[in-house]
């Protein structure tokens, strides 16, 4: 066939139309496999707020982040917190500010409803001045690293511990204190029961 100007721009519509759609295929398979897209959010923010005015980010019971806590005094003063996950991780410190990750984030410990301190460890000491004589409510609630709460049915997933010192401070033997599960006896002076969103555990 004898090539003329013609038959050259004919042949080369021919062969822009067939590079196309490669390339196409080849945008689409690389925005799939190469991580370069947003990850779907996670859960649903809901309008409802915790006590410290912060959104809640619903999430399915199943597979949902629980937190427990466990506070015991000090024979040297003060008490030490200890806290258990299922289903959740504490993140680094730079996660700070950044998006909610499934099962990621932070812990806000509360006495009587006063934020006393921001974790992302399992372990604190809360110093006794704190907790003076009577009845005290130690609340450790999970955070997303955006901010919002993690919660379930519209309940933020939380763990309390009431304690009751009756002395100056604890002086005897260190007795745990679980929640929200475990109720075991306490020292003369010091007492314990576990509760969960305001409520004794059963």
């Amino acid at each position: 066939m004898p090539w003329t100007p013609w038959t050259r721009r004919t042949l080369a519509a021919l062969a822009v139309c067939v590079l196309l759609p490669l390339g196409a295929a080849g945008c689409a398979t690389g925005h799939t496999t190469g991580g370069t897209h947003s990850p779907s959010p996670v859960g649903k923010v809901l309008h409802d707020t915790d006590g410290s005015g912060r959104h809640l980010r619903e999430v399915d019971k199943k597979n949902a982040p629980e937190v427990g806590v466990e506070v015991t005094p000090d024979t040297r003063g003060g008490w030490d917190v200890r806290l258990t996950f299922r289903h959740f991780r504490c993140s680094a410190p730079g996660a700070r500010g950044g998006s909610a990750v499934a099962g990621r984030g932070l812990v806000y410990l509360f006495v009587d409803g006063h934020e006393t301190t921001r974790l992302r460890t399992p372990g604190y000491h809360l110093p006794g001045r704190l907790v003076p004589h009577g009845t005290h409510h130690v609340t450790a609630r999970l955070y997303a690293d955006d901010g919002t709460v993690w919660a379930v049915h519209g309940t933020p997933v939380q763990s309390t511990a009431d304690i009751t010192v009756s002395d100056p401070g604890p002086t005897q033997s260190p007795t745990p204190t679980r929640s929200p599960t475990h109720t075991p006896a306490q020292p003369p002076g010091v007492s314990a029961e576990p509760t969960m969103g305001g409520s004794p555990v059963r």
